[in-house]
């Protein structure tokens, strides 16, 4: 991870790298699947009306033009119909949803892992071409809540399931917040949720006033404000402590009463992974209900590895809405740190677990038979490309990180060596099979 990208902020991993990306693509994909979510995957381009229609962050679209662009096509930023390239996978599905309304089956459970571009300044943890892993539960006109409680299990199981240290899904409820917000007499809800965001970058002193610069907040407003963000528990015990603060609202106590029921199951499910804080804001406007961020432990410099929230009226066809929930993981974030950080390793940089060497020029074909029989059976195999002496061809299987090297004599006999341990054997290629954990490179945890 030392290296000097070629092009600042658009990665490209060496082959063991890139073997630890696919094992945490792989592990998220087989969770996402054993809960029931079906993957599909979106264009790379959306109109930036598509876009931009929530006012998002049309600073970092890239948009896309033909460098001769024919007569009558318009490269004008503020063209509605000027392609760019999507900067996450929410607003594509939403688009997707309403144009597939009539052939999904509802409440849909989707996932979605693809590459996401956002023009921002590369750093560890963000770059400009990144991969995104995201699941949603969509239901057409109202989706149980319950699927909000369900989702952060799902992503505390996938994350558990990571070479990654320990993290903390942070949990909130937007309805909790602006409830109480209305109730202390801030009306401008979404502006007080703006400033709450902002918490850990700017600190609470700051944020008070920020409130009572923009907002016109009291003192006090402000005051109770940051001292329901303070709040933070592994267990529902956060209720009591909002309530104590004597604010009462009907839109606080829905929003209480959602949080204790994803923080309740959380608690039995996933305990510690999963805790109410009370400070989670989401800037995003389109969130309604519940909203996550999660963060690594130790490592909350980096930023959140995963979020995202409940949304009611993200999709709209006339008068049919797709309320759903979903969250979003970076995965380009993630393994960026793991690889910083070693947190694992990939046991060797190629596939290849047997290398079938050549007497002479003349073995090669009797050589690809073997190769055939192995590979008939899941085995990685190469054949060497010449028939150099053994020692050299033994050296190229040691220098490509593969196990076991393959010798077939003059009278058609077989035998294959471990060249780590240099152990020897007869072998039939029509049965010969190499240890579980040799059969493909292995994914290992570290510290």
């Amino acid at each position: 991870m030392a290296r000097k990208a070629s092009l600042s902020g658009f990665p490209e991993w060496l082959p063991q790298e890139r073997l630890v990306e696919l094992h945490v693509l792989d592990v998220l994909r087989r969770t996402f699947e054993l809960h029931g979510f079906s993957n599909i995957e979106t264009r790379a381009v959306e109109t930036v009306g598509q876009l931009l229609r929530k006012g998002e962050i049309d600073k970092e679209v890239y948009a896309l033009s033909r460098l001769q662009a024919e007569e009558g096509e318009s490269s004008g930023k503020q063209d509605p119909n000027q392609l760019a390239l999507h900067f996450d996978l929410t607003v594509p599905f939403a688009r997707y949803v309403v144009e597939n309304a009539g052939h999904l089956a509802f409440p849909f459970r989707r996932y979605q892992i693809q590459k996401v571009w956002r023009g921002e300044r590369p750093q560890e943890g963000r770059a400009r071409e990144f991969t995104q892993a995201d699941i949603d539960v969509v239901g057409d006109g109202d989706l149980p809540f319950r699927y909000d409680v369900e989702l952060a299990l799902v992503i505390a199981e996938a994350l558990g399931a990571l070479p990654i240290p320990d993290f903390r899904i942070r949990v909130n409820n937007r309805k909790l917040a602006e409830g109480f917000y209305r109730g202390v007499g801030l009306e401008d809800t979404a502006g007080v949720l703006r400033s709450i965001d902002k918490l850990e970058k700017i600190g609470p002193q700051r944020v008070a006033e920020l409130l009572q610069e923009e907002l016109g907040a009291t003192p006090e407003q402000a005051d109770l404000a940051l001292k329901l963000a303070s709040i933070r528990t592994d267990d529902v015990s956060f209720a009591a402590q909002v309530r104590a603060l004597g604010v009462t609202n009907d839109l606080l106590e829905t929003g209480l009463d959602e949080l204790e029921q994803v923080i309740a199951e959380a608690a039995k499910r996933a305990p510690g992974k999963v805790v109410a804080d009370l400070s989670i804001a989401r800037g995003l406007d389109y969130y309604t209900g519940t909203v996550y961020e999660t963060v690594l432990v130790g490592h909350e410099q980096l930023g959140s590895i995963c979020s995202g929230g409940r949304y009611d009226a993200l999709a709209a066809k006339g008068s049919r809405t797709f309320p759903g929930v979903g969250l979003s993981i970076g995965v380009t974030r993630l393994v960026m740190r793991i690889l910083s950080q070693e947190f694992a390793e990939a046991s060797r940089s190629v596939p290849t677990a047997v290398l079938v060497t050549l007497a002479d020029d003349d073995s090669w074909s009797a050589a690809q038979d073997v190769a055939v029989a192995l590979r008939g059976r899941g085995i990685s195999v190469e054949v060497a490309a010449k028939a150099e002496k053994f020692g050299k061809q033994i050296k190229y299987a040691d220098r490509r990180g593969i196990p076991f090297v393959w010798f077939t004599a003059e009278d058609g006999s077989h035998e294959v060596k471990d060249i780590r341990s240099g152990d020897q054997v007869s072998a039939d290629p029509a049965v010969w099979t190499p240890p579980a954990e040799d059969l493909l490179p292995q994914i290992t945890a570290r510290g």
